[in-house]
C-alpha cells in the first residue's frame, strides 16, 4: 500500500514512476479525495472546537436564563454538525483506502523498462543444459507411461488442473520438499514454520492480494476464509498489527503449504502436465528485514532459492523482471527460470521480489529501531524455494532416460530410501 503523503507531495513523480507498468495512470480522484478527506479532518477539528466553547458558555450561563437556551440550541446544532461531518469523513477515507489499496507498487530504479516477459533482462546462467541423444518427451509422458500420474482420476475426483501422483512420483514430491525445508534451515538460517492453509480476507489484503485479485482466489464465503494462494499470506501475516521489538531483525521464515488458485487468467495455457495447476505445493522463504537491508537481502534470498537448483543439478538462468512484468506489490523482482528440455524452453520456477513497505504498510507490521523515536514499517521479501511441482517437472525432463526411467539427483536418494532409478 502506498502512503498517501507520499503520493501528495509529489503527484507527478508517482504517475511517471507507476506509468512504467504499463496502461494509462492518473491519480486525480485519490489526490481529490485526500483533499476532501483533510478538509473534513479541519471541518470536524473546528466543530469541536465550537462544541467545546459552547459548553463553557452553558456551565456560565443561567440554566433559566434565555442566553442558556441560545447555547442549548447551538449545542444541538454543533453535535449534529459533527456527526454529519464525522460521518462523511469515513465515507471518504472508505473510498479513498480502497482506491490505494487497488494501486500497485512503483517500480525500484534498477527495474528494467518494458511491457512483457520478452523485455525481461538475463542477469546469469548456471550448469549446462543436459545433452539428451534421444528426443525428450514431455513429464506428463514420462510420468504417466511410468503409472505414477494420473490426470483422469483427478479429474473425476476434483474436475481440471489437478493430478493425482502415486509410488514413487508422490514420494519424490515429498522428498522434495523435506529436501529442500533441511537446506533452508540448517544452512541458509530460516526457521521452518507449519502455518494455516486457511486465512482471512484481512490477512488477504495484508499481502496485497484483496481486494484488487479476489477472482483468482478460492474463497469458502459461508465462513469468511479464503484457500491461501501461497505461503506468503499466512508466513507474512503472523506479524500483522504487530512492532517487533529492536534487534529481532532479521526475521527468516520458510514454510512447506500446499497452494490454491483459480487461474482465472490463464485459460489455454499449460493445459496439459503439471505447470500450471489449481492446487500445487511450495516451499516459501519470508524475510523481514530493516529498510537499509532490503536491496541485498533480495539478492541473498534468490541464492538461498539458486542453492536448490544447484544442489539438485539443474540447468536454469536469474531474470531481473521489467517493470511491465512486475508483480503487484513488488518494487523488484528476480525470476529464476529452469531448462525443460521437452519445451526448449526455460520456465520460472521460483520468483524472489522486494516490496519494500509495501505489504508492512497494509498489514501494520513495524519494527522498534535506535536511531528512530517513533516504531518504523519493516520491509518484506519473499520468494519461492522452491515451487514443488515445477522442480518435479524439470527433474522428470532433465533425468529422463531413453529406456523412460528417469534417474533419481544425487541429493535426493538419501530422501527416497536410496533409490537411484524411477522405473
Amino acid at each position: 500500500m502506498l502512503d498517501i503523503r507520499d503520493i501528495r507531495r509529489d503527484p507527478e513523480g508517482f504517475v511517471a514512476r507507476l506509468a512504467r507498468r504499463g496502461g494509462e495512470v492518473t491519480l486525480d480522484q485519490v489526490l481529490a479525495l485526500d483533499e476532501e478527506r483533510r478538509a473534513l479532518i479541519l471541518r470536524g477539528d473546528n466543530l469541536r472546537q465550537a462544541k467545546a466553547e459552547t459548553e463553557r458558555g452553558m456551565r456560565a450561563a443561567d440554566k433559566s436564563s434565555d442566553e442558556f437556551g441560545v447555547f442549548r440550541d447551538q449545542m444541538r446544532t454543533v453535535a449534529a454538525d459533527i456527526k454529519s461531518v464525522a460521518n462523511s469523513q469515513k465515507e471518504v477515507e472508505e473510498t479513498l483506502d480502497n482506491l490505494i489499496l487497488c494501486i500497485p507498487n512503483t517500480p525500484d530504479d534498477k527495474v528494467p523498462d518494458g511491457t512483457d516477459e520478452s523485455d525481461n533482462v538475463i542477469l546469469r546462467s548456471h550448469g549446462e543444459k543436459p545433452n539428451l541423444d534421444f528426443e525428450p518427451r514431455p513429464h506428463w509422458e514420462v510420468a504417466g507411461d511410468l503409472g505414477l500420474l494420473d490426470f483422469e482420476a483427478a479429474a473425476k475426483i476434483s474436475g481440471a488442473r489437478f493430478a493425482v501422483y502415486k509410488g514413487a512420483l508422490a514420494r519424490l514430491e515429498r522428498a522434495l520438499i523435506s529436501f529442500m525445508l533441511d537446506i533452508h534451515t540448517t544452512e541458509h538460517g530460516y526457521t521452518e514454520i507449519l502455518p494455516p492453509f486457511l486465512v482471512s480476507p484481512h490477512s488477504m489484503q495484508g499481502t496485497g492480494q484483496f481486494p484488487k485479485f479476489k477472482d483468482d482466489a478460492f474463497v469458502l464465503e459461508r465462513d469468511n476464509l479464503v484457500l491461501i494462494p501461497t505461503a506468503e499470506v499466512p508466513v507474512t501475516n503472523i506479524h500483522r498489527e504487530e512492532i517487533l521489538a529492536e534487534g529481532s531483525l532479521p526475521i527468516k521464515y520458510t514454510a512447506y503449504t500446499p497452494c490454491f488458485r483459480r487461474e482465472a487468467g490463464a485459460y489455454g495455457r499449460d493445459t496439459r502436465g503439471l505447470i500450471r495447476q489449481h492446487q500445487f505445493q511450495k516451499v516459501e522463504l519470508v524475510q523481514f528485514v530493516e529498510p537499509a537491508h532490503s536491496d541485498a537481502t533480495l539478492e541473498a534470498l534468490t541464492g538461498h532459492a539458486e542453492h536448490i537448483l544447484q544442489r539438485l543439478g539443474l540447468h536454469y538462468r536469474a531474470v531481473d523482471l521489467c517493470a511491465g512484468d512486475l508483480g503487484f506489490s513488488a518494487v523488484r523482482t528476480l525470476d529464476l527460470e529452469v531448462w525443460l528440455p521437452s519445451q526448449a524452453a526455460y520456465r520460472e520456477i521460483s520468483s524472489c521480489s522486494n516490496f519494500r513497505d509495501f505489504q508492512a504498510r497494509r498489514a501494520g507490521i513495524k519494527y522498534r529501531s535506535p536511531d528512530e523515536k517513533k516504531p518504523q514499517l519493516v520491509h518484506t521479501l519473499n520468494g519461492s524455494g522452491l515451487a514443488v511441482g515445477r522442480t518435479v517437472v524439470a527433474i522428470l525432463e532433465n533425468y529422463q532416460q531413453a529406456d523412460g526411467s528417469v534417474r533419481v539427483p544425487e541429493a535426493l536418494k538419501p530422501y527416497m530410501g536410496g533409490l537411484e532409478t524411477i522405473n
